[in-house]
């Protein structure tokens, strides 16, 4: 598996859901094409993962966690895309 900095990409997608990491361009500046496909991969996996566990009707924290990480998981999903178009890899996500 890919890693940066020691980390893998699994770890890195599953602290950009707590809130651990942000995601922004120079975030991903080191980040190779390959790389940044894996982690846009990984994310979208996580995605499905989290939308896929029972939903917590009677809770409302557990509610309001699940979405504040969907929403940070589709916010760096859009960055990494926004950051791709602008150095000429939009034919990664397509």
């Amino acid at each position: 598996m890919i890693s940066t900095k020691g980390k893998s990409i699994a770890a890195i997608s599953k602290d950009i859901a707590e809130g651990f990491i942000t995601v922004n361009p120079l975030f991903l500046k080191p980040f190779d094409q390959e790389t940044l496909k894996t982690l846009h991969h990984q994310i979208q996996k996580l995605q499905v993962q989290i939308r896929s566990e029972k939903f917590p009707f009677n809770d409302t924290n557990a509610i309001r966690l699940r979405n504040t990480r969907l929403q940070r998981l589709h916010n760096a999903l859009f960055v990494i895309k926004n950051f791709a178009r602008e150095r000429g890899l939009k034919h990664l996500f397509i």
